[in-house]
């Protein structure tokens, strides 16, 4: 590439007016000028494949970023920059992930009398992929929508980011105070920026996956506040004590690679947060939680959450490849129902993230709501047969367990 770029220079040099002035010059001035120019050629060459470069990654997104590209590129250390970059990439490698789990699906050549399914109950579709919703909002920013419905793996698969701004609601506002935050003003400019994600599978064995992972800011009279949250948990229908020992063991490795007291300290957080209280029960068998981190430094919070969403799909889709193909029957799929009535009573009447953006002003509910499953059921008195299946899962939801045996570990070094 260098000599092609002297030779084009040497090239260009003959055909301009300077080039009479610089030939009854001394030879040393001359090279100096052939060196030059190819120099700036080069340089430019090696600019424009950056250039590329970023056209590329684009490319490989779901859609265009929120925020205009030139801005993008004009502040590429600003966190808001970060964020946004880190969550649409997120975003496009793990709906890639799955939809390359519904290609698989069909790649045997099975026809569809050969799977296990109710026709009556779904029409699954060998053409399954992301809806891909670019939407804007008035006041601020705006969000990109990725669902997959009627698949043969996935019943319905929502990957949402979303990158707003405008003036905190009273209700957020008081939200924020009662976790903590010292926020003075009575109108508080905010900017936030998050990935949200819940996978509800077509097996009753596959497990349900969700994760969030986001970044605040709000100014008021003292300056900018800034805050990161998150986490990933899992909610089986059936117990496999491998895959959780698998979902927690992948996310303890991205906690200690930060902080080796994270992984404790966020496991019982997710416990804790995703309590039904009037089941007396949590939703799954937890995973990690977080919010209001603001520590050590900025750029250390930023690379422990960025951690924690790339461990998403090794956490994962491990356990949608050991479980798709796995038989069940009617039995089995009214028990999945049933418990996805549980997540839904969940979202609807505790979660945080769900509540705040209902109370966002001109809140596009369709991306809020798009947690829930396509199909749920809500059944009078229902409770599981001693000694079943449904009672096994039933007794880790009302007494969370320690997967990897971390506490015995603990008493045995002291």
């Amino acid at each position: 590439m260098s000599f092609k770029a002297v030779a084009q220079s040497v090239r260009t040099l003959s055909y301009v007016g300077s080039y009479k002035k610089i030939r009854d010059r001394p030879y040393r001035l001359y090279c100096a000028a052939v060196i030059g120019t190819g120099y700036v050629a080069y340089s430019q060459y090696k600019q424009n494949k950056a250039d590329m470069k970023e056209i590329v990654q684009l490319r490989n997104y779901m859609a265009e970023p929120i925020t205009p590209i030139d801005q993008l590129e004009k502040n590429p250390d600003d966190m808001k920059t970060q964020m946004e970059l880190l969550i649409l990439r997120i975003q496009a490698e793990f709906c890639k992930a799955l939809e390359k789990e519904e290609d698989q699906a069909w790649d045997d050549e099975k026809t569809v009398d050969d799977y296990d399914f109710d026709n009556d109950i779904f029409l699954p579709s060998p053409e399954a992929k992301f809806k891909v919703d670019r939407w804007q909002r008035k006041e601020g920013g705006g969000g990109i929508t990725c669902v997959l419905q009627d698949g043969r793996v996935f019943e319905k698969a929502g990957v949402n980011i979303s990158v707003v701004s405008g003036t905190l609601p009273p209700a957020a506002v008081q939200q924020m105070r009662s976790r903590g935050k010292k926020l003075e003003n009575a109108e508080l400019p905010f900017f936030a920026a998050g990935v949200s994600a819940v996978i509800h599978p077509r097996n009753p064995m596959v497990p349900t996956i969700h994760f969030n992972y986001r970044y605040f800011e709000v100014r008021d009279k003292d300056g900018v506040q800034w805050w990161f949250g998150g986490g990933t948990d899992l909610t089986p229908y059936y117990l496999n004590e491998e895959d959780a020992k698998h979902f927690h063991l992948t996310l303890k490795h991205a906690c200690d690679a930060h902080d080796d007291t994270y992984y404790a300290r966020f496991k019982k957080w997710c416990d804790d947060y995703f309590y039904i209280p009037h089941r007396g029960e949590r939703r799954g068998v937890g995973g990690i939680f977080f919010d209001d981190i603001d520590s050590p430094d900025q750029q250390s919070a930023f690379k422990f959450v960025t951690s924690c969403a790339e461990a998403v799909i090794p956490s994962y889709i491990p356990l949608v490849k050991r479980h798709k193909d796995d038989a069940y029957g009617y039995h089995e799929r009214q028990w999945q129902l049933l418990r996805r009535g549980r997540y839904v009573e969940f979202n609807l009447m505790y979660d945080r993230g769900t509540k705040f953006g209902l109370h966002t002003p001109q809140a596009r509910y369709e991306s809020i709501l798009m947690s829930l499953p396509l199909n749920a059921k809500w059944e009078y008195m229902n409770v599981p047969k001693p000694n079943s299946e449904e009672e096994k899962i039933m007794k880790v939801l009302k007494e969370p367990r320690d997967w990897l045996n971390l506490e015995k570990a603990q008493r045995a070094a002291a």
